[in-house]
């Protein structure tokens, strides 16, 4: 299998290792967890893990063989942080794009590397994710939708077809998006909200119905 990395520590990156694991139990043998790239200076090891590195150890890491998953990602600050993970010029190829094997992916759909859907998540034919899309345990994706890069779907969440969702997008727990809409990059649906119009780039809604609530720092 070949060995994978993940960015980050406690909290996505730790979910997405524990269901690799998992999946690797249930007889899935693309990739296999190796660790974790963090650039805390207190941290050695997370839940019984080793920490591998930091960012200044990609380059080894790319020349060792491994693979990646990114989830360093931030709503105030994510164009950054997705400029910072680009500017590590790991190749695609090295991207690991990992489906967990109790997930529903219906057989046209893209996935550009990098990209991981956890346990239990539905996909719906036509849809097209950009690379290192992240969504989450449980969530339903529409059909014939198109995902920009980097966009993160957390669990429970209910998207709809037919939508533009761009770059660094992110959708939190448990909202719902009605089918046809934009939502504009860098952008945040807030925990529980229900979406019915466009949202443009950088900006934050919440509520039933989601209202603007701030522009993105």
């Amino acid at each position: 299998m070949k060995k994978v990395l993940i960015f980050g520590g406690l909290g996505n990156a730790s979910v997405i290792a524990n269901a690799m694991i998992d999946a690797n139990m249930r007889g899935y043998t693309a990739y296999e967890f190796d660790g974790y790239i963090n650039d805390r200076d207190d941290c050695d090891e997370i839940e019984g893990y080793k920490v591998r590195g930091g960012l200044k150890d990609v380059k080894k890491f790319i020349k060792e063989g491994y693979y990646f998953i990114n989830t360093i990602y931030k709503i105030d600050g994510q164009k950054e942080r997705i400029e910072l993970f680009d500017s590590l010029l790991i190749p695609e190829e090295r991207l690991a794009t990992f489906v967990h094997p109790t997930a529903y992916v219906a057989p046209n759909v893209e996935l550009a590397p990098g990209c991981v859907i956890m346990p239990n998540v539905s996909v719906s034919p036509g849809t097209k994710f950009g690379k290192c899309c992240r969504v989450m345990v449980g969530a339903t994706i529409g059909h014939n939708n198109i995902i920009g890069s980097h966009t993160f779907i957390a669990a429970g969440s209910c998207v709809g077809a037919y939508l533009k969702i761009g770059e660094g997008v992110h959708i939190s727990l448990n909202a719902t998006i009605r089918e046809f809409l934009t939502i504009g990059n860098y952008s945040t649906l807030a925990m529980g909200s229900v979406l019915l119009k466009d949202v443009g780039e950088f900006e934050v809604w919440a509520g039933n119905p989601a209202k603007f609530l701030r522009k993105a720092l």
